[in-house]
């Protein structure tokens, strides 16, 4: 006799495990059962249960009043020169092609081991604005707006390889399959837009090494992970319908009918609540992607302002992601970040041409960022919107070769405006030569919890318990840096 004679239904995984050993699954199903719990828990408030088909980006509440309700991560991959646009250190320039073991001292490991003289910048730097914030020839744009910017000169990273770094800066963590910074903020404070994800990548061109794993969810649900979005009039596949939107509903609602049917037979699971949630979301972007997309609209004034009429393809790239990220602010999307566009030479990873390469890069987003700090101020979103400017780690004050920069995660520069950070101050220094952090060090975990601080959370109390622990973005390190506070 076969044993769905004496069942209702087949056993599902957790039913045998529970059914199964003298139950000994009800350790496992425990353990399972915490983790949807603590997924599903409102910040700060006890751990209860989402309310079946309410939204996995639904509204929930910071820990105590924020400063910032959204962030613009502006991504600079490949490792920005910190000693050619934000710090300036006239000592180069003094010992500019001497060897730098005896200018500088003990050198540490570099990545492909060429090391060459002392180098100087090769570009001037001035004083701007009331703050007199020194600043590059390399950004005459962003010059312009130094009063908002605060800078961090004394940002440091454990990996000085791009993979391994590049994990570090997004997830807090060098090991792949870590959630990403973007995915714990829609985690912890959900999403005021539910007809676009809580997390979108606008993607330039180029995915940084890592790849997707440095915009993933993790451990975290599926619904959390960064979406990306392509460079062009149709960012995300299949976006626009096929066939009419009534045809495509009742396929919807007949596919939520077989998952509604799922969940009756073998009982509540989270994947398949996500699934139907995923569905939904995907069904509501398809009207509100292509109108979040269409600038048209958007002033001749606000378009050049982006450098949407530049004759340098990049600088419009850019200038088009910084707009719509500007869009998808006012949208009430939680994170935007937004990779380099392509075609701008190797990132800003220049081990040689360092002139020709930093040159195309600064020129393709210079004027965009500047924009979208401008335009962001004008509409009184700079107050409540944090942007982030970096890259994974600097570069070397010596020269790798005759006319290049090595990696250096001893000390570079990354730098906050708006969002409840102070404008026109720097914090933290590096020594003479731009080498390695003197003052007032910060690490990965200090900046994650610097952002997560502005937009009204505790960074220790935003966790997920995963193979057995209480996983957080900071891990068990991190500190406020509270001295750039407004």
């Amino acid at each position: 006799m076969h044993c769905r004679n004496f069942l209702p239904h087949p056993l599902s995984r957790r039913e045998m495990l529970l059914r199964a050993a003298n139950g000994f699954g009800a350790f496992a199903f425990s353990s399972l059962l915490q983790e949807e719990l603590r997924a599903n828990a409102p910040t700060g408030a006890p751990l209860t249960l989402r309310k079946p088909g309410e939204p996995p980006l639904a509204l929930r509440q910071p820990h105590f009043p924020a400063r910032a309700r959204n962030i613009i991560f502006l991504y600079m991959d490949g490792g920005p020169s910190q000693v050619d646009t934000f710090d300036p250190k006239p000592m180069l320039e003094k010992y500019h092609g001497k060897d730098p073991r005896e200018a500088i001292g003990k050198l540490e490991p570099t990545q492909f081991d060429n090391v060459g003289k002392v180098l100087k910048s090769p570009w001037a730097f001035k004083q701007y604005g009331e703050s007199g914030l020194w600043v590059s020839d390399l950004f005459p744009h962003v010059a312009k707006m130094a009063d908002e910017l605060c800078l961090v000169r004394s940002m440091t990273s454990k990996f000085p390889e791009h993979t391994f770094a590049n994990y570090f800066l997004h997830t807090g963590s060098g090991l792949q399959g870590r959630p990403s910074m973007g995915a714990w903020f829609g985690y912890g404070l959900g999403s005021e837009n539910q007809d676009l994800p809580g997390f979108i990548v606008l993607n330039g061109g180029l995915i940084p090494p890592g790849g997707l794993d440095n915009f993933n969810s993790g451990f975290l649900p599926a619904s959390y992970q960064g979406s990306v979005f392509k460079p062009s009039a149709i960012p995300v596949a299949n976006i626009q319908p096929l066939e009419d939107s009534a045809r495509q509903r009742r396929k919807l609602d007949l596919i939520k009918s077989f998952d509604d049917d799922a969940m009756d037979l073998y009982g509540d699971h989270g994947a398949v609540e996500t699934a139907i949630q995923n569905y939904e979301t995907a069904y509501r972007m398809q009207s509100a992607v292509p109108e979040l997309m269409s600038i048209e609209g958007e002033s001749e004034a606000t378009q050049k302002l982006y450098g949407l009429d530049s004759d340098f393809t990049q600088t419009k790239t850019f200038g088009r992601q910084c707009l719509v990220a500007r869009r998808l602010v006012e949208r009430g999307v939680r994170f935007i970040e937004l990779t380099c566009p392509g075609g701008s030479g190797d990132r800003w990873d220049q081990h040689s041409r360092l002139v020709e390469g930093h040159t195309k890069n600064c020129r393709a987003v210079d004027q965009p960022i500047a924009g979208l700090l401008t335009d962001l101020k004008k509409r009184g979103l700079l107050e409540s919107t944090l942007v982030v400017w970096g890259g994974e780690f600097g570069r070397t004050p010596f020269a790798q070769g005759n006319d290049g920069r090595d990696h250096n995660p001893f000390g570079f520069t990354m730098w906050m405006a708006g969002g409840g950070v102070k404008g026109g101050m720097t914090y933290g220094e590096t020594d003479d030569w731009g080498y390695k952090v003197v003052d007032r060090k910060v690490e990965m975990h200090d900046l994650h919890a610097t952002m997560m601080h502005l937009m009204g959370l505790d960074h220790t109390k935003i966790t997920f318990r995963y193979s057995g622990r209480d996983m957080r973005l900071t891990d068990v390190f991190g500190n406020v840096i509270k001295d750039i506070i407004a």
